[in-house]
């Protein structure tokens, strides 16, 4: 089983216009309101792939309500999201189509009370047993310590369960000493955390301070992964339009059911750029082409960059 884990869960709002101008009126052409946040949607990816997932996290109010009872439609899915007081947060993203761009708005979320993070925590303790692989994606919430994802990840190594991290800043940065397996960061959210415009050099200093594995997303131009094995990078065949905010999500659960299988690292990356593709070409984050997974998996160029190194 694989377990995902969205701290700061979410309604994900979906809106396509035209064009995207600011201080005017904009008229709606497509709505999607469902169960979202990063975990969330790596969720709804591996079950689309016939995945054993389970769903943890935090969720509460009305918000939380509707998001758990779309959750429970999603065949293949097993809700086990823990409840808070607060109310969960929304997210909207407006889709333009006259560039394919895409603009995103991310309430906070519910202040989460220390009661409510030992409850998640010591339910995950159970869940994790299960797993054998967690993938810990997304901001957290306020109310949670920095480190919150740095005892999640001790948690699934003492369990014998391998550590998919996707996150940012400080709560990055402070679950590097905990060892996740792999951490996936985009390029901009490495420059931040490293201070490093290379993102060769940056995913070096990642690893250095303790991530076992580091896969650095770039868009269009793909994933540059450094490994215990070398470093690799791999590339699209081609550029696709359309929504890219599910394709570091697509990625992350590729990365995920690549652990999971114990596949080799370039057949592991060919497929997570597959998939952020395909995830590219759906209106809604946490949906794949199916068409285009298909044609990209096997034309996505993968290529050494250098022999083994240590750390």
């Amino acid at each position: 089983m694989i377990l995902t884990v969205t701290l700061n869960a979410a309604l994900d709002v979906t809106y396509g216009v035209d064009s995207l101008r600011p201080r005017t009126s904009h008229r709606v052409g497509t709505a999607h309101r469902r169960a979202g946040g990063k975990g969330v949607n790596v969720a709804r990816v591996l079950a689309a792939l016939g995945h054993d997932v389970t769903v943890t996290g935090l969720a509460g109010g009305p918000t939380g309500a509707l998001l758990r009872e779309d959750l429970r439609a999603v065949a293949g899915l097993r809700d086990e999201l823990v409840p808070v007081a607060g109310e969960s947060r929304q997210t909207v993203t407006v889709v333009s189509g006259d560039d394919g761009d895409a603009t995103v708005f991310n309430e906070q979320g519910p202040k989460v009370s220390s009661r409510e993070w030992r409850a998640f925590a010591d339910r995950f303790a159970v869940l994790v047993r299960e797993a054998s692989v967690v993938t810990l994606c997304g901001s957290l919430p306020p109310g949670l310590p920095s480190d919150a994802y740095a005892r999640l990840v001790r948690t699934a190594a003492g369990a014998g369960a391998l550590t998919v991290l996707d996150t940012s800043g400080p709560p990055l940065l402070d679950a590097l000493g905990a060892g996740p397996d792999v951490v996936k960061p985009n390029a901009a959210e490495l420059a931040a955390a490293t201070g490093c415009a290379d993102a060769a050099e940056g995913a070096a200093r990642l690893r250095a301070l303790g991530a076992r594995s580091v896969v650095v997303s770039s868009g269009p131009d793909g994933l540059l992964a450094d490994t215990p094995g070398g470093r690799l990078r791999a590339a699209p065949p081609e550029r696709l339009a359309g929504n890219p905010t599910g394709a570091g999500d697509a990625c992350v659960a590729a990365l995920a059911a690549g652990l999971a299988g114990g596949a080799d690292w370039p057949v592991v990356l060919r497929e997570a750029v597959a998939l952020s593709a395909a995830a590219v070409a759906r209106p809604v984050a946490g949906d794949v082409d199916a068409g285009v997974h298909r044609r990209f998996r096997t034309a996505v160029i993968v290529e050494e960059l250098h022999a083994p190194q240590s750390h």
